[in-house]
């Protein structure tokens, strides 16, 4: 039956796109801020690989810009890194399983001033609004992506876009992760979905972006392994024999569409934004031959943005063992269900006014905004408002020669609960002599209250303090070089932090009063070794000063050796290994019952590289990715069996050995 179900709505989804793609016009018009015969105004293709000059073929143009920003990108085609595609960046590690809690191993502070709900381990698997991508396209485009991994693991990705005239495009995007794990209840099933849409008056004064998204986030949490040392002895080399502290008894659910989670977290989020803006400004008009082109360049802009978000944090234990809760963590339950459960919903008003000094210069603006925030929070025993005002300022401009990018932005809380808040943050971006590159200088300072789970005012999750935390300030200093001809990226981050809050246990939250700084510093170099062979390296170098309560490790880099060309006319391959190593440290514990990653500094992370071998290829819009990960568990006392296995945080285990075969298929109907 759900095979049945499945089958259904991948043919109801194909049978929407051939039918938006039959109503179109047959000539197809020609999208907003594309010049003369519908194309880019650039001659560089690379990124466009199903550009033909036979529009009734696979001919199409297409762009996109993410929300809020003023950059026009296209597709990347690559298929050297796989990252790129894959929803976790190489620099996260996971508790063991794909759609598990996950954390960043490169520093990454929480740069956001307001309110903030204290969430974020399953951050990296959600839908946003920044990352919403508003599309430009010339005919209907669709994408589809399947992953197959070990032990059941799934990634479907469906992507489809198309304009309905110059004046209106819509987008849908549906993710589904689903995965088993190769420990005991870890098992996970996240969701994703996101409608977005944006729409022109003809005269272009009038301006409407519409954004849905829901998350749905659901991952058994199995505590870790009870006994890490007997990872390397099971019989049969069955990781599902390693008995955990949590969710033992629980069955697991391998059904695609399955959302049972006994014990563990399940997070749900729903958004909804309509951007609205109206603009004053001239008319103009271009004649060429016998066409008129009609032109309007805006000159002042009201905007107003709405937005709505209902978000559940959750975590539940439905046939909880009382002994282990009271061994490992020392939590006494008094329920026959564990269970906690956060809820909030936020309605925020943004009113804005924007200039546009320069008519025929839209990158260049200034803009005011004041907005109003009001936030509920529905807890167990009781409930809470919040109600905040804000101001804003930026400004932008990228100057008529391409030369210079500046920006500066400033937020600030002026009344409510949150008062005092604020976010401030300027860059510079100059281009490089006859366009070798660019040069990046920004500086960004953030003043936050506690995100809201450390005031334990209220909230449901057993968080035990009764400290009044001061706001945390951090600074940051940032340096970026980009010089494409030497297939070189540097960066540099510099902080300085000071109330920093973190846990300290498993629901113990806590702050650091003494200030501390931190250097980061990053680079990728891609080197030619010889005909066909690349070696692409990244690395991280960070350090603290001090001791301060931050679990990194110093050095953290990725290598890989490929080789790769263009072979039969349209096979584009890369196939070699990837390394990815970082030095021994003191990895971040993590408390299921909270969600919370927490510092610790008794149990070292030692771990061998991480080896994977890989073939991926590319036959126009088709895309292959054949992989062979965590070569590094082999164990040559025990046979040659996949059976040492690296570590992510203490008794968390890593995969073993793990294949993933995957597919990126793009359509143009």
């Amino acid at each position: 039956m759900k095979a049945k179900k499945l089958f259904f709505f991948f043919f109801c989804l194909i049978a929407v796109t051939q039918a938006a793609a039959q109503f179109d016009s047959p000539g197809g018009s020609i999208p907003l801020g594309l010049g003369s015969g519908g194309r880019i105004g650039t001659s560089d293709t690379t990124n466009q690989s199903f550009e033909k000059r036979d529009r009734f073929e696979d001919s199409i143009t297409i762009y996109y810009k993410y929300f809020d920003s003023t950059i026009t990108r296209s597709f990347d085609s690559s298929i050297n890194d796989f990252f790129i595609r894959y929803p976790l960046p190489w620099t996260y590690i996971d508790l063991g399983n794909f759609g598990n809690a996950a954390r960043n191993l490169v520093f990454t502070p929480l740069l956001k001033a307001g309110f903030d709900a204290g969430f974020h381990a399953y951050d990296i698997y959600q839908f946003t609004y920044q990352n919403t991508k508003f599309f430009q396209s010339t005919r209907p485009y669709s994408e589809t992506a399947y992953l197959l991994g070990s032990r059941g693991e799934q990634l479907i990705d469906l992507l489809h876009t198309q304009n309905r005239g110059a004046n209106f495009n819509f987008t849908f995007n549906y993710r589904i992760i689903n995965s088993q794990g190769s420990y005991q209840n870890q098992n996970t099933n996240h969701s994703n979905l996101r409608i977005a849409t944006q729409y022109q008056s003809n005269n272009k004064r009038y301006n409407n972006q519409l954004i849905f998204i829901n998350n749905r986030l659901r991952s058994s949490e199995n505590g870790g392994v009870k006994d890490p040392k007997k990872l390397d002895s099971l019989s049969l080399n069955n990781t599902f024999e390693a008995d955990t502290r949590l969710g033992g008894n629980t069955l697991t659910y391998r059904a695609i569409f399955s959302s049972e989670i006994g014990t563990g977290t399940t997070y749900f989020d729903t958004r909804f934004l309509m951007r609205q803006t109206y603009d004053l400004g001239q008319k103009d008009s271009i004649v060429n031959d016998s066409n008129v082109v009609r032109l309007f360049y805006p000159r002042i802009r009201f905007q107003h943005t709405f937005s709505i978000e209902n978000t559940k944090y959750k975590f539940q234990d439905q046939n909880p063992e009382y002994d282990l809760y009271r061994l490992y963590y020392n939590y006494a339950a008094t329920k026959d269900t564990i269970l906690f459960e956060d809820k909030w919903l936020q309605l925020t008003n943004d009113f804005s006014i924007i200039s546009f000094p320069e008519k025929n210069n839209l990158n260049q603006f200034f803009k005011a905004s004041t907005g109003l925030e009001n936030i509920k929070g529905s807890f167990e025993y009781a409930d809470t408002l919040i109600n905040n005002v804000y101001i804003s300022g930026e400004y932008r401009n990228r100057t008529r020669n391409k030369l210079w990018d500046i920006e500066a932005f400033g937020k600030f809380y002026i009344t409510g609960p949150y008062a005092g808040n604020y976010n401030f943050l300027a860059s510079l971006k100059k281009s490089l002599e006859n366009n070798k590159g660019s040069l990046l200088l920004g500086l960004q300072n953030v003043n936050r209250t506690p995100s809201f789970i450390f005031q334990n005012s209220t909230s449901s999750y057993p968080i035990f303090s009764d400290k009044a935390f001061n706001n945390e300030n951090t600074i940051r200093a940032l340096a970026q070089l980009d010089i494409p001809s030497l297939d070189l990226k540097l960066e540099a981050n510099y902080y300085i932090i000071s109330n920093y809050l973190y846990f300290k246990d498993f629901f113990l939250p806590e702050q650091e009063s003494t200030l501390f700084n931190l250097l980061q510093v990053n680079a990728q170099k891609k080197f030619s070794l010889a005909k066909h062979w690349n070696w692409y390296s990244e690395l991280y170098i960070q350090q603290a000063a001090g001791s301060p309560p931050v679990n990194m490790p110093f050095a953290l880099t990725r290598n890989r050796i490929a080789f790769e060309g263009v072979f039969f006319t349209n096979l584009n391959l890369s196939t070699g290994i990837e390394l990815r190593y970082y030095l021994p440290y003191k990895g971040d514990n993590y408390s299921p019952l909270t969600g919370q990653f927490m510092y610790q500094d008794t149990v070292q992370i030692s771990n061998r590289p991480d080896i994977n071998l890989f073939l991926h290829f590319r036959i126009k819009s088709f895309k292959g990715f054949i992989r062979a990960e965590g070569l590094n568990s082999i164990n040559e006392k025990d046979g040659f069996a996949f059976t040492k296995f690296n570590f992510t945080a203490p008794n968390y285990g890593a995969r073993g050995f793990w294949f993933r075969l995957g597919i990126w298929w793009s359509f143009v109907n």
